[in-house]
């Protein structure tokens, strides 16, 4: 594997907005965000979470307000699959046999848009700004390459970021797939469950660092975590981490480790807090891009006239249908979903709840009765639900509506993944 280059910068360049291979942008490392103070990282997400609603009104919820049009596409546009042919295959990367083996064995013949593109230019120690949506293969992009650097090259040390835990543990299932013929360690370091099991793991060196922002810089603060031998960052599903508040713990985070570092940054958007963290904390990045379709295009979508009195009634009303197979219902408030739930299993349909409220175990139950189909409908949060990748879900919900129009896209995203076909359903009030 090439050795990396030497890593400097040449002064900063704006944020071009191209999305094509072989863009790239220059910058000066500096440290970002302020010091921590008492409790202001918290403040700051629950402050976000207010602007974006429009702030509450004293007697609760802020009702936001969509043209019911928006919701409605019942003749989504029939994007034509074509058909992709990697310019390589996996043993043109130069993976130990039995990384190829693991790979084999996850029944991965060649690679997928973003693995094609996106692996060399991490092996040639690149940093990377990879624009993905989920559901293209991007947690092996980046960690294929990782893997091989960290078996070839000494002292290597990886830290992951990810918006939520349950995304966390997928990546860490994810290592354990491909890195489990190899003596190589991996921790999870994630909010809501017990930090002690997590302070002894980083008493052993780990090889790989997969977390939450708030937890991994507890840890940090608390000199549990030593950043100076952490030399490769992955951001994935940066857009999302932002979105929910985390742009000081990311960049205090960065802040901590060596400029001499790859960092890899993986979103599904481009916002200007992205585009931001990029040109401070990046070094001459190379953009792929594999976004593939505009999802509001791609899935079906009506709306539910409801009259305030007979909601639930409207809802059950849905729930008796066939073709309602596997379905996500979002809600707005904790306390509203798990009543939801509760609601739905009373009258005969079987349904977990995500929130904020649940502990870690508790969400990770829900997950999986979900997965196996053992409850036919799942009820979360915006939150909550943020990073869950679930398969052959046909139907998604709006009970209540959105904060945002991003959030909604967000949402009807968890249906019609890859090649499958979808439909979202938003319940709009009778006037």
């Amino acid at each position: 594997m090439p050795t990396q280059t030497s890593r400097r910068s040449s002064g900063r360049r704006p944020y071009s907005g191209a999305a094509c291979t072989g863009s790239s942008f220059n910058r000066n490392r500096r440290q970002g965000g302020s010091s921590r103070s008492g409790g202001g990282r918290f403040a700051d997400r629950r402050g976000r979470s207010g602007a974006r609603s429009g702030g509450r009104a004293s007697g609760g919820r802020k009702q936001p307000s969509f043209d019911p049009s928006q919701f409605i596409n019942k003749n989504p546009v029939e994007v034509a699959e074509v058909t992709f042919a990697p310019t390589h295959s996996f043993s043109d990367f130069g993976f130990h046999p039995r990384i190829a083996q693991a790979v084999a064995e996850q029944g991965i013949a060649s690679p997928s848009p973003i693995q094609d593109q996106v692996i060399p230019l991490i092996t040639e120690g690149k940093d990377i700004i990879g624009l993905a949506e989920t559901g293209t293969g991007k947690t092996a992009a980046f960690l294929l390459p990782l893997i091989q650097k960290t078996l070839t090259q000494k002292g290597q040390q990886t830290l992951i970021l990810c918006p939520t835990r349950e995304l966390a543990l997928q990546v860490k299932a994810e290592f354990v797939k491909f890195a489990g013929n190899f003596k190589l360690w991996a921790t999870c370091l994630v909010g809501g469950t017990n930090i002690n099991p997590q302070i002894r793991s980083l008493k052993r060196h780990q090889h790989f660092i997969i977390g939450t922002p708030g937890r991994v810089l507890d840890l940090i603060d608390r000199g549990n975590l030593k950043t100076n031998q952490i030399n490769n960052i992955v951001l994935d599903e940066a857009d999302r981490m932002l979105d929910m508040g985390f742009i000081h713990d990311m960049r205090k985070i960065l802040s901590h480790v060596t400029d001499e570092r790859q960092t890899l940054f993986f979103s599904a958007t481009m916002t200007k807090e992205a585009e931001a963290l990029v040109n401070d904390f990046m070094i001459d990045p190379v953009t792929i891009s594999v976004k593939k379709k505009d999802v509001t295009n791609s899935i079906k979508q009506d709306v539910v006239p409801f009259e305030h009195a007979h909601k639930f009634d409207t809802l059950l009303a849905l729930l008796a249908k066939d073709e309602l197979k596997r379905v996500i219902i979002f809600g707005a408030m904790k306390h509203s979903v798990e009543k939801l739930a509760k609601e739905l299993c009373t009258h005969g349909v079987k349904a977990e709840s995500i929130h904020g409220n649940k502990s870690h175990g508790q969400r990770q139950n829900a997950l999986r009765t979900f997965k196996s189909g053992n409850a036919r409908v799942l009820v979360a949060t915006d939150v909550a639900a943020r990073g869950i990748h679930v398969d052959n879900v046909s139907h998604v919900i709006n009970y209540d509506l959105p904060n945002t129009f991003e959030d909604y896209v967000h949402r009807i995203g968890r249906t019609g993944r890859g090649n499958l076909r979808g439909q979202a359903l938003t319940f709009v009030p009778k006037h």
